[in-house]
């Protein structure tokens, strides 16, 4: 069922994410009970304190349900705690595409709330985040790292000044993700595209339709910018990230 991982970044997410496959699959199901620590352990190569804390983060997602003096056993379907992108989408880029997918709607709805609720000074912290990306272009020694944390931090003025946790929290999850995980992807691809000629201006008639409390612009601007930010990652994808078209 399971199998050794060789050197893989962190050993307790590839395991956490290797049951998590086998739970997906079906081949756990819910109520089956897991193979003991030291069982576990000795299937993966891995100490048994590698096993815990993997299963210690499925036991977070309330993917796992421990009984004590009995063992850890896969819960009910839909009983997930918490929303965990499996480390399997940062592999590819392509991958990351479909993050930007997933965030596009919901992304496109906070900026459509805000345009009909946004304060003063909610529109004065987005304009500075425009600013701050306007001086990573302007200057003299580009900084795409001040870019990628400006473009962030504005779209995250937009989903405070929502004032909706829950999409607060959804967004907030992915971009943890992308940061932590992909960091050094995001930063490649903020170099590669072409700032200056349209992201930028994406990135305002985004803020424009807020300021201007248009709210079928607002949500339209943004899905713009979030799909053809999408399309630009996937066009400048390797063959290798697409095997379907080698032949």
């Amino acid at each position: 069922m399971f199998d050794k991982i060789d050197r893989p970044q962190r050993l307790a997410d590839e395991i956490a994410r290797s049951i998590g496959d086998a739970i997906d699959s079906g081949k756990l199901k819910s109520g089956d009970r897991l193979p003991t620590e030291h069982e576990l352990s000795t299937r993966f190569g891995v100490a048994r304190t590698v096993i815990r804390e993997a299963v210690s983060l499925l036991k977070y997602d309330g993917i796992i349900r421990s009984k004590q003096g009995i063992g850890a056993f896969v819960a009910e379907a839909g009983s997930r705690s918490a929303f965990r992108i499996s480390a399997a989408c940062f592999e590819k880029r392509n991958h990351l595409a479909e993050l930007l997918e997933l965030r596009t709607s919901v992304q496109a709805d906070a900026s459509a709330l805000s345009a009909s609720i946004r304060t003063g000074d909610d529109l004065a912290e987005m304009m500075r985040h425009i600013q701050s990306m306007e001086d990573s272009i302007n200057s003299e020694i580009a900084d795409p790292e001040q870019r990628v944390n400006s473009e962030l931090a504005f779209y995250h003025a937009i989903t405070v000044s929502s004032g909706n946790s829950q999409y607060i929290e959804f967004i907030g999850m992915i971009e943890t993700q992308l940061m932590n995980k992909l960091r050094s992807v995001v930063i490649k691809n903020a170099v590669a595209a072409e700032w200056g000629n349209g992201v930028l201006d994406e990135h305002r008639a985004v803020f424009h339709a807020i300021k201007d409390g248009d709210v079928t612009a607002a949500r339209s601007a943004t899905r713009k910018h979030f799909e053809r930010a999408s399309k630009r990652l996937t066009d400048r994808a390797d063959l290798k990230d697409y095997p379907a078209l080698k032949n």
